[in-house]
């Protein structure tokens, strides 16, 4: 099966082979990325433990998180949300650009996991009325390869949008809590283990993961971490 597999693969880059979704460049590493494009990849190395705000020093925690901690307890974002990665972002999230989902999960997928594994993840969801119109959710797109290459159970359902909500890219931080207050719910013929991670395509101010750890826990979860391809280097950052 492994070799019937690296056939196809190899035959399908032979009819199509990679190219760079930012520069048209030959592709690399079995993505639609060149190498320089893919060194220009602005990696999350200095973050705060908790949120994986970036950080400029190598601090355990940012500033906020240490007056405030978030109600989730570990965060991971591997990717700053910048340049080159916003692009490809906004083109798999705004586009409908499959190709740059694609090459996004790959990514995703090679990083090291800093934190524990969860014995659940879950992803956020969207709302009935925006699934139709983007046709698909851009956070579970992206779970689905990255819990089969974590081996980590997926559930897609266990976490329901009760209400539309305004999208958070043009509102500041009060505004985005407000917008998500009371919008998530957890389906209650699902029983959920006592660790969880919650995944989104991109955390900017952690509003929307947060309240959906509030969910969580009042249903009983007692270790929720958040997951997120891309960390905003601060709270103005769109994302």
């Amino acid at each position: 099966m492994d070799a019937l597999k690296t056939y196809w693969r190899r035959l399908q880059q032979f009819v199509l082979p990679l190219r760079c979704l930012l520069c048209g460049a030959a592709g690399f590493a079995g993505m639609d990325l060149c190498a320089d494009c893919a060194a220009e990849l602005p990696r999350n190395r200095s973050c705060c433990a908790r949120c994986a705000l970036p950080l400029a020093t190598g601090a355990a925690l940012c500033g906020e998180c240490q007056r405030r901690a978030p109600p989730w307890d570990a965060a991971w974002a591997p990717f700053r949300y910048g340049w080159p990665l916003d692009r490809l972002e906004s083109r798999y999230k705004f586009g409908s650009d499959l190709a740059a989902g694609r090459t996004l999960s790959i990514l995703w997928q090679r990083e090291p996991c800093p934190i524990g594994l969860p014995q659940l993840l879950l992803t956020v969801p969207l709302h009935r009325h925006r699934l139709r119109r983007r046709g698909y959710n851009q956070a579970l797109e992206l779970a689905r390869p990255l819990a089969r290459a974590l081996d980590v159970p997926l559930r897609h359902d266990a976490l329901e949008r009760r209400r539309s909500t305004d999208a958070q890219t043009e509102l500041d931080a009060v505004a985005r809590r407000r917008n998500v207050h009371g919008a998530f719910a957890v389906r209650e013929d699902i029983a959920l283990p006592a660790h969880v991670a919650i995944l989104d395509d991109v955390m900017t101010t952690g509003a929307t993961l947060a309240e959906c750890t509030r969910v969580l826990r009042r249903a009983g979860v007692q270790r929720v971490d958040v997951w997120a391809l891309a960390r905003a280097p601060s709270p103005r950052v769109t994302g």
